[in-house]
């Protein structure tokens, strides 16, 4: 999950709970899903000014999922940080070497570690089984709409390229001079939409969702919370961590895992999908799109 090693289970089960909780509880809740790491090394007073709530607060959410108390809820977590310090010790002296490399170097180790550990993080928290699931839903389908703005545009439409040189009907949204929710105005049960969004969300993306789910659509999201919006009301919903040191969000998880699902469709495709890839490229090549050094 994001920012930890820590279970599913506990995170899952705290996401499951959010629409019954107080708005209180709910806002401790939310907090603790969108920052797990903190919980690992922060007291309930923390967690709790952080969440600008009470510290009771903190204590029943934590009862509401199970546990005897926040401390009882918090060993877990911490459990899951002391398990990721130890695990990469040569990554650790190559960062600080880093570091001393020259007056970037503080900037280039902080960019590196952040990448490492949003990748490690998001891949952490997803099982082979979900993405096979969630595989089979888009290969399944009639139609594969993949709807990213700002800087989820260009992963959407990358992912929208890769598909295309083995398979048809898969349409990245919005379209030029449209609107995602138009683009999907004769979308049905038959199709999917695959929805990216991370905080602060896109209103156009989790109205699209909600669109969507009313056509009954099945929708597969990407985001960077269990809070999110439209992981709530995902089909496949998956939790991705974009940390960095800079004020522009990270887009490397979310490259790397819809790579990583587009391989999944691929496996649990029909045979006929290699050909085509096979013949998409041949024929590049026959059309002379790629450079031939013949010196």
């Amino acid at each position: 999950m994001n920012g930890t090693n820590v279970s599913n289970t506990i995170l899952e089960r705290l996401a499951g709970e959010l629409s019954v909780l107080t708005p209180e509880a709910r806002k401790a809740a939310t907090y603790v899903l969108e920052n797990p790491r903190d919980v690992g090394v922060s007291t309930v007073r923390e967690i709790a000014e952080a969440a600008n709530v009470k510290p009771n607060t903190v204590v029943r959410m934590a009862r509401q999922v199970g546990f005897d108390g926040y401390e009882d809820f918090r060993a877990p977590f911490r459990d899951a940080i002391r398990r990721g310090a130890a695990d990469f010790p040569d990554r650790a002296r190559w960062l600080q070497d880093i570091r001393k490399s020259g007056d970037l170097g503080g900037l280039y180790a902080d960019m590196v570690q952040a990448t490492l550990r949003n990748i490690e993080e998001t891949f952490a928290g997803i099982s082979a089984d979900d993405l096979k699931c969630a595989a089979e839903t888009i290969w399944n389908s009639e139609n594969v709409f993949t709807l990213g703005v700002g800087v989820n545009n260009s992963s959407a439409r990358n992912f929208t390229y890769l598909a295309s040189t083995g398979m048809v009907r898969f349409h990245a949204i919005p379209k030029a001079g449209s609107n995602a929710i138009d683009d999907l105005a004769w979308a049905d049960g038959k199709d999917v939409l695959i929805a990216i969004t991370c905080r602060p969300y896109r209103a156009e993306v989790v109205e699209a969702v909600n669109r969507a789910k009313a056509q009954g659509m099945r929708v597969v999201a990407i985001s960077d919370s269990p809070a999110s919006p439209i992981i709530r009301l995902a089909d496949h919903g998956f939790v991705i961590t974009c940390d960095t040191p800079q004020f522009f969000p990270s887009s490397v998880t979310t490259v790397a895992l819809l790579e990583t699902l587009l391989s999944f469709v691929i496996s649990v495709a029909s045979d006929e999908i290699v050909e085509r890839v096979e013949t998409f490229h041949k024929r590049r090549h026959q059309l002379g799109m790629y450079h031939e050094d013949n010196t």
